[in-house]
């Protein structure tokens, strides 16, 4: 019994631990904005990476979220006799809700899982050692750009996302079940507020760095503490990372729209 309790204890405190390196991680990445400015170039390298690159994934998604959200909204809707509430239903569902989770997921699993193995193997590589070494801070070079390169890109992607939305959604409804082309389009105009449109905005730029934190995170120590490093643990830490981003914006998605309703 009293071994089972000194155990319990060792792990409670090695939760502890980690988590308050995770918290110091954080506080050294945004740190790292007020520190002078790394190379500008790599700045620009990371948003390609994470922008750019996510485009065809990001629109693709989205254009199938539209149809399906049409399609689904029209028959709901049909029963009510309230067809002409579908550009609402649709435009308000993605600009709310759907546009920023579902671009964070889908950058999450392209780009914040490549950052997440990419820091494993310099972990692995002694590559950060080194940077410590020659008394470069890694988390101002290595993390807050990817930060304000994500800062950059995901409500961008976002913006791309409801409006790939919106339009395939028009396609569905208007073109292909015959919902009124006027009604669909005022019916967003008027629903549509700049509150919701905030919304979006503020659960992009809090995902983002929801994102980077973790995945640069498990990166950062891979490894560390298994007291190992090798392929495994980067594989290892690149799916912890995946896993607890993709969860961590989902629970922050209704963190933000509970203070935000």
């Amino acid at each position: 019994m009293t071994h089972f309790i000194q155990s319990l204890g060792a792990h409670a405190l090695d939760e502890l631990g980690r988590l308050g390196r995770l918290g110091l991680f954080f506080c050294h990445m945004l740190r790292g904005l007020w520190r002078p400015p790394g190379k500008f170039s790599f700045v620009v390298k990371q948003v390609w990476f994470i922008g750019t690159k996510s485009l065809f994934v990001v629109g693709f998604t989205g254009a199938f979220t539209g149809m399906v959200l049409a399609l689904q909204g029209y028959y709901t809707l049909a029963k009510f006799g309230s067809e002409g509430l579908l550009g609402s239903a649709v435009a308000l569902s993605i600009i709310r809700e759907l546009g920023p989770v579902l671009s964070a997921l889908m950058v999450t699993g392209r780009a914040g899982s490549a950052m997440c193995a990419e820091l494993g193997i310099m972990r692995i590589d002694e590559q950060i050692d080194a940077l410590e070494c020659m008394a470069i801070d890694p988390h101002a070079y290595l993390v807050t750009p990817r930060l304000i390169a994500s800062l950059i890109a995901l409500p961008l992607l976002t913006a791309f996302f409801d409006v790939v939305g919106m339009a395939s959604g028009y396609v569905i409804g208007v073109q292909l079940l015959g919902v009124n082309e006027g009604a669909y389009i005022e019916g967003m105009r008027k629903s549509v507020q700049w509150a919701d449109v905030h919304m979006g905005i503020v659960k992009s730029i809090c995902f983002s760095v929801i994102m980077i934190w973790i995945s640069t995170y498990k990166g950062f120590f891979t490894g560390v503490d298994e007291g190992s490093y090798g392929p495994e643990q980067v594989s290892r830490a690149t799916t912890d990372a995946v896993v607890l981003s993709s969860i961590s914006i989902l629970v922050g998605n209704y963190v933000v729209t509970s203070l935000l309703l």
